[in-house]
């Protein structure tokens, strides 16, 4: 398992990438936004939101508010 805090600028990405065999939550902590997941409706997300990203996902974080958003990622190995 492994973790890691992201900040994204106003109008920017993370860009577009797949969970592979690993499963992903994302919580926000301040700013606003939206998730895509491919094959859903995006899910728009604000402080104290949680997403989960399944494996085999391809999935996108943008920054649709006016100020930083920052959340944290928690990515695990999915065991078989």
């Amino acid at each position: 398992m492994c973790s890691g805090l992201v900040s994204l600028k106003p109008g920017r990405s993370v860009g577009a990438h797949s969970t592979k065999g690993y499963e992903e939550i994302v919580i926000v902590l301040e700013g606003s936004g939206k998730v895509e997941i491919k094959g859903q409706k995006p899910f728009m997300v604000k402080p104290g939101i949680a997403v989960y990203n399944p494996p085999q996902t391809e999935h996108n974080v943008v920054n649709t508010g006016k100020k930083v958003l920052r959340y944290i990622y928690v990515v695990a190995k999915v065991k078989k």
